[in-house]
């Protein structure tokens, strides 16, 4: 009797079991002939078309045995994002440029998945990325181990994303040449407002300077912070949040007296008329279209960008040329950098999360792992095969120009696919022709080479991507990290519209210090000495 009750008893708890996966198995979504829907979020470009138009993502679904569906972000993704995350309710797959970073990891946790069970099982693709490249598996990897975000490697790119552009054609109308310092571009650019440079009979229509949309959280591509090296400073990526590594010692320009010297000459530029006016409301759509002029007339003068065509567009692109960094003045005595993007540019931190609460995680990691092979990520970077890539057969491959013969390259490759914002492996081995815009890239980056043959890397440049922090340092710098740009930034646009930076600076120095810099700087430096001590 007694073995009876216990046969029923197990009997009963298996029932519970089965009907407990049942249910779990009923919750997972799936398709009418059975295929896994997954939902996902990417924040792309302006410029992107829907995923719904892009050939290799859907080949990528097939392929992983997935259906998803998308939401796309173009714009405003911080303000989104911080509502999403405390709300907790997040999609399975999260999609782009650091779109969510380590601290908020640190931050929300248990909110997404450590992958790195799900990596051996189902990612062979991301396996064979970290073998090859090991910087990429450092990047993925939170201090406690745990791969909550996964990286890019796209190989192909340059040392700077930002070179500084002036036109050439405006430059000979008014016999003038190319500055050598920032004495010699104000001269320049007050003889481009002043007189007829572009030679259409329109005094008033040239704009001497322009730069790209400034946001609230940091610096990045293609804005004035390149004015640091003329100091000697070598930033990186823009300048981000104001760290920067001199002589093997972390700082923050926030509080450096030779940001002071940028930000006062800027303001010397916009109070004589020599700076877009509209530089601090325009968006980036805006900012590029300025750039491309009216026909053959231009309207730019001297600005920042990744290569002219880009730039400028077809049209005007000619009228343009890339210059070696400038000094100060002309009797500056001291060394001379620019900013170096080069890890920025070919590696990239937290491309893809997933969802601790995503009910299929199998099917989830094969999409991921399928975005990881190498001829996909081809895809994701340039476009599909077909339209955007010739497949030659022989295992190598070439991009294609644009259908368009308007359009330049860099334009086509961001219409027509996740680009530079996308998760990818671009392996070395693979044989890949590249478009005229990157060819052009590299001829056009020459002013800048020597600048970079002299930079000492390990002791000037810092690798904040692959400093990993622990959830409480992680925590605390983010707060901080806040603060600061609530101040830091708004006084950058104020101090250059409206000047007054050398009244307010001793003070607004003590207010960031008092925010908590300093110790910002020392997590850092510590950070920084073990991965020096480590490679």
């Amino acid at each position: 009797m007694r073995k009876r009750v216990i046969s029923l008893l197990v009997f009963s708890l298996l029932g519970i079991f089965v009907l407990v996966a049942c249910n779990k198995e009923e919750k997972k979504a799936v398709t009418g002939d059975g295929k896994p829907i997954l939902t996902a979020l990417i924040t792309k470009h302006p410029l992107t078309k829907s995923v719904d138009d892009m050939e290799w993502l859907k080949e990528v679904e097939e392929r992983a045995g997935v259906k998803i569906k998308w939401e796309e972000v173009s714009a405003d993704w911080d303000q989104k994002k911080g509502a999403m995350l405390a709300g907790g309710d997040i999609p399975d797959l999260i999609i782009g440029p650091n779109a969510i970073t380590d601290a908020d990891f640190a931050k929300f946790t248990g909110l997404f998945e450590d992958m790195s069970d799900l990596i051996k099982e189902h990612g062979p693709n991301i396996q064979e990325m970290y073998d090859q490249k090991p910087l990429t598996k450092d990047l993925s990897t939170q201090s406690g181990g745990e791969i909550y975000g996964l990286p890019k490697y796209q190989r192909f790119w340059p040392e700077t994303a930002t070179m500084q552009f002036i036109n050439q054609d405006w430059l000979d109308n008014l016999n003038l040449e190319v500055p050598t310092n920032w004495d010699e571009l104000f001269d320049v650019l007050m003889a481009f407002k002043e007189q007829d440079a572009n030679g259409n009979g329109d005094r008033n229509d040239e704009i001497p300077m322009d730069f790209s949309p400034v946001g609230t959280g940091g610096f990045g591509y293609f804005q004035p912070t390149v004015l640091l090296g003329s100091t000697g400073m070598t930033i990186t990526g823009g300048g981000g949040q104001g760290y920067f590594l001199e002589d093997g010692k972390v700082k923050n320009f926030f509080v450096d007296e030779r940001y002071k010297e940028v930000v006062t000459f800027l303001n010397k530029l916009y109070k004589n008329g020599l700076i877009n006016e509209e530089v601090f409301t325009q968006d980036y759509t805006k900012y590029q279209s300025v750039a491309r002029g009216n026909g053959d007339v231009a309207k730019i003068g001297y600005t920042f960008g990744w290569e002219r065509t880009d730039r400028f567009g077809l049209e005007i692109a000619d009228q343009y040329v890339s210059f070696a960094p400038m000094k100060t003045s002309a009797d500056y005595a001291g060394e001379v950098s620019w900013t170096y993007d080069y890890n920025e540019l070919n590696y990239g931190v937290n491309f893809i999360q997933m969802s601790s609460k995503t009910k299929d995680k199998e099917a989830a990691m094969k999409f991921i792992n399928e975005l990881y092979d190498p001829e996909v990520s081809m895809q994701v970077l340039f476009g599909s095969i077909g339209p955007n890539i010739q497949d030659n057969g022989d295992e190598t491959y070439k991009i294609l120009p644009p259908e368009d013969d308007s359009m330049d390259p860099g334009t086509w490759k961001w219409t027509s696919t996740w680009a530079d914002n996308g998760p990818m492996y671009i392996a070395d081995s693979l044989e890949l022709e590249l478009g005229e815009d990157m060819k052009a890239v590299g001829a056009q980056q020459e002013p800048f080479i020597k600048t970079f043959e002299t930079l000492n890397l390990e002791d000037n440049v810092l690798p904040g991507m692959f400093l990993k922090y622990s959830t409480e340092d992680n925590n605390q710098m983010a707060l901080v990290n806040t603060d600061l740009m609530n101040l830091s930034m708004s006084k950058f646009g104020e101090w250059i519209t409206k000047g007054d930076i050398e009244k307010q600076w001793d003070q607004y120095v003590q207010e960031m210090e008092k925010i908590g810099l300093h110790s910002n700087i020392e997590v850092i430096q510590k950070y920084f000495d073990e991965y020096k001590n480590n490679q």
